[in-house]
């Protein structure tokens, strides 16, 4: 009698993937003594939207960025589209940013609100300051697309894909204030040295 094939699938799951080791980040913070980082991965969350509203709070104080993702989820701000405006109807809370449309994507505020008390957290835990910390890089990145199933007629199927996506953060206390250089240039703009990605981009 022949033995049926065992299949044995090495590929781990997607749960399990990102269990073990350690995040790498894009980069690392300016200064690494004052700052706290939090990171996401594969949130089920779309990715353009979470891409905008992280453009949104980019900059805002730890305060600031949670009674504004509370505030778009109870509908009363609004978070500007300014990349992924294609199909994005205008709103009239959008003059506030000076920007034709926008939207209200409560689950990525759902899930970044979380990820800002969680570096919240983190800062606090190492002893930093929480009420003068800013948020100084957020970057959100495509994950695996998840691929489910739709039953179309005449026996037919369609894809029904999903991006879910990779968010990390960084919340940092603001940086002071560089004074003017000689006339000679020796004291050049911080702005000229821009900080390199791991993917060679710059931020």
């Amino acid at each position: 009698h022949r033995l049926a094939p065992t299949f044995i699938n090495h590929r781990p799951a997607l749960s399990q993937s990102f269990a073990m080791g350690k995040h790498t980040y894009s980069r690392e913070p300016a200064n690494p003594a004052k700052s706290a980082k939090a990171c996401g991965k594969d949130l089920r969350v779309h990715f353009k939207n979470t891409h905008e509203v992280g453009a949104a709070i980019k900059g805002m104080t730890l305060e600031r960025a949670q009674k504004y993702l509370q505030a778009v989820m109870d509908k009363k701000e609004i978070v500007p589209f300014k990349r992924f405006r294609i199909g994005v109807k205008g709103k009239p809370q959008c003059r506030n940013w000076k920007v034709p449309v926008g939207r209200w994507p409560t689950k990525s505020c759902k899930y970044l609100l979380a990820m800002v008390k969680n570096a919240e957290s983190n800062a606090d835990i190492r002893g930093i300051d929480t009420d003068t910390l800013v948020i100084d890089h957020v970057q959100v990145n495509k994950a695996v697309r998840g691929r489910r199933r739709t039953f179309r007629a005449h026996g037919r199927i369609n894809a029904f894909m999903s991006q879910p996506c990779h968010v990390e953060m960084f919340v940092s206390e603001p940086e002071e204030p560089v004074a003017a250089g000689d006339q000679d240039g020796s004291g050049a703009p911080a702005n000229l040295s821009n900080t390199r990605l791991r993917s060679g981009m710059t931020a």
